[in-house]
């Protein structure tokens, strides 16, 4: 299977699995930007891609830079639809009480390449029933 890529930018990176076996290619920062307190930012990567038939490509936090900095991604995981050819870009938030910087060719997200399952979807009058019913939030103990 192959991920097709475009770089659009002079900073642009390709992404690249940082371990043999890693779920998520790293994804690159093609500009600098500051992130104050609470402050979100839509931060480019440089790259368009064209995604295998019937993928998609999540966009995800990574860990290192949520848990020591506070940095982490709004609507996540972001979903790239195989359609689509603009810029992917990562929609970064400081949940930290300190100014973060972000600098050119910092590792900011990862992106995972996802098989799509499409469903028909259909109208009825009731759904079948479960055992768990209409258990919802807190409904295990939790």
């Amino acid at each position: 299977m192959k991920l097709r890529i475009e770089l659009i930018n002079e900073h642009a990176k390709l992404p690249d699995y940082a371990h043999e076996g890693d779920a998520g290619m790293d994804l690159y920062a093609v500009e600098s930007v500051t992130l104050n307190p609470g402050e979100r930012k839509l931060v480019g990567t440089g790259l368009k891609i064209q995604l295998p038939p019937n993928t998609e490509a999540q966009i995800r936090p990574k860990s290192g830079l949520a848990l020591k900095k506070g940095i982490t991604l709004l609507n996540t995981p972001g979903t790239v639809d195989e359609g689509y050819r603009g810029e992917v870009g990562v929609i970064l938030i400081n949940h930290s009480n300190e100014v973060y910087p972000v600098e050119i060719g910092q590792k900011i997200a990862q992106m995972v390449i996802m098989p799509v399952t499409r469903v028909t979807v259909e109208k009825v009058d009731r759904l079948g029933a479960s055992d768990r019913g209409e258990g919802g939030f807190g409904s295990t103990g939790v």
